[in-house]
């Protein structure tokens, strides 16, 4: 569903939304997510990406990783 649709459908269950306490919620929720930076994504500087390759190189290097099957494994017992 592309999110035109999904915009419109939010919109008319708002339009028929009965119970007050849902609406709150509602309201709560996008006035933090408007007061939040969560919006801002700022972008690495080339230092910080630098500084992140060489301790993952690092991390590495000291058998500080897993594996593919291991996260699968991990995952499958969340």
């Amino acid at each position: 569903m592309d999110l035109q649709i999904r915009k419109l459908k939010a919109i008319e269950y708002l339009i028929n939304l009965q119970d007050e306490k849902i609406l709150n919620k509602i309201e709560e929720t996008i006035i933090e997510y408007k007061d939040s930076d969560s919006k801002v994504i700022k972008p690495f500087s080339k230092t910080q990406l630098i500084t992140r390759a060489k301790r993952a190189n690092k991390d590495y290097s000291m058998g500080k990783f897993k594996t593919q099957e291991q996260i699968e494994t991990d995952s499958d017992n969340w």
